[in-house]
């Protein structure tokens, strides 16, 4: 930094297993191996050690700051942080919104500061990019005094991307995005859709958490609320987090096709199973009719992106969301529509609304708020 140029990037997979998958790029070279990453302090370990390994740095110590992804700020986080000890207080305290990401980032954040003590830690809020949305668009239709007191409302997810997301398409649209309406459409793993009008959020598929909104890979999306106690009496189910965890892991793809999670596998069984077929079109029915919805409830849209891992790679995916919307002018640039992982316009230059394919970068995201909030900038 200020440069923006990655010097080493790599990643713990399977972590938790005794054979996890520890991957480092630097330099040209690529290190990938097995070892024993059972704990988060031995993964922490893992990391700092092979950057001494491979002298990226010399000593833990030439670290000057560490930039976190945090899921759940709430109301509290409206932008990214320093993490003091009242902050790190209120993102464990915001664990009930992220029960699975806030309390382990807490942890790791805890960790980096006990091995690294004078290094500054910086929260980047996945929920931030959405805290201020127009009320009608965030709050649930719930008694007034249960929003105040407990803060019920849509929070929204993968807003590190989303934000993202705006950034580029403001720099490669001619005139930006500043009076524009814009769709981002982040399909992963888990998947989200907003509407960011003028340069700004103005809604998110994404609830109270992330379970909400489209249909995803193992998550089911909006539902009605009545199935939970119905299901729960037929499954012989007493613990609503028994039934929280069946719509976050055995529903949506997998749920449906009953063979995969994966778009790769499903898309490649489509045309003999039955059940992969009809996964695929209810995941395109449910991704329209929200980017339907937010066409209509912004007025219009001018260009449309598709981003993360099914988004970047399913020219199928994206070429049947945007025949949906040929009746309002979308032209489709069959060949430029066939890229994988790479940011490129997907219409023709005489198409109504532009639509593009931008691989997501979180960690860049994350780096350029570790280095502004780290006060870098004036060093």
């Amino acid at each position: 930094m200020p440069e923006k140029i990655t010097i080493a990037s790599g990643m713990i997979d399977r972590l938790g297993s005794p054979k996890a998958v520890f991957k480092l790029k630097y330099n040209g070279q690529k290190i990938e191996r097995e070892e024993a990453v059972e704990s988060n302090d031995v993964a922490v370990l893992s990391i700092l050690d092979a950057l001494k390994d491979m002298h990226i740095i010399d000593r833990f110590e030439d670290i000057v700051a560490f930039g976190h992804r945090v899921v759940a700020g709430g109301e509290e986080f409206k932008k990214s942080e320093i993490v003091t000890a009242e902050n790190l207080e209120k993102i464990e305290a915001l664990s009930e919104y992220a029960p699975l990401h806030n309390k382990i980032e807490a942890y790791y954040i805890n960790v980096f500061k006990k091995l690294v003590p004078k290094a500054i830690q910086v929260a980047v809020f996945d929920t931030s990019f959405f805290v201020d949305m127009p009320m009608e668009n965030y709050m649930y239709s719930i008694d007034m005094e249960d929003y105040k007191k407990y803060h019920v409302r849509r929070y929204g997810a993968h807003g590190t991307s989303h934000r993202y997301i705006a950034q580029r398409l403001d720099a490669i649209i001619d005139g930006g995005i500043k009076d524009k309406n814009v769709i981002v459409l982040h399909l992963g793993s888990g998947a989200s859709i907003s509407a960011i009008k003028h340069g700004k959020a103005f809604d998110i598929s994404m609830g109270f958490t992330p379970l909400a909104g489209i249909m995803m890979s193992s998550r089911s999306g909006d539902i009605d609320f009545s199935i939970l106690p119905y299901l729960m009496r037929k499954l012989g189910l007493t613990d609503i987090q028994d039934m929280i965890d069946i719509l976050n892991h055995k529903s949506g793809l997998l749920g449906i096709s009953g063979i995969s999670a994966d778009m790769r596998d499903i898309e490649a069984n489509e045309d003999t199973n039955q059940r992969a077929k009809l996964a695929l079109e209810m995941y395109r029915n449910r991704i329209v009719k929200f980017v339907g919805s937010y066409i209509a409830e912004m007025g219009g849209v001018d260009a449309i992106a598709f981003t993360a891992g099914v988004g970047e790679n399913s020219a199928e995916v994206r070429e049947d969301i945007l025949e949906s919307f040929k009746f309002m002018g979308i032209k489709i640039d069959h060949d430029n529509n066939q890229v994988r992982g790479k940011e490129i316009k997907i219409t023709t230059d005489d198409s109504k609304i532009a639509a593009y394919t931008i691989p997501t970068n979180e960690e860049l995201m994350i780096a350029q708020d570790t280095y502004k909030y780290a006060g870098l900038l004036n060093k």
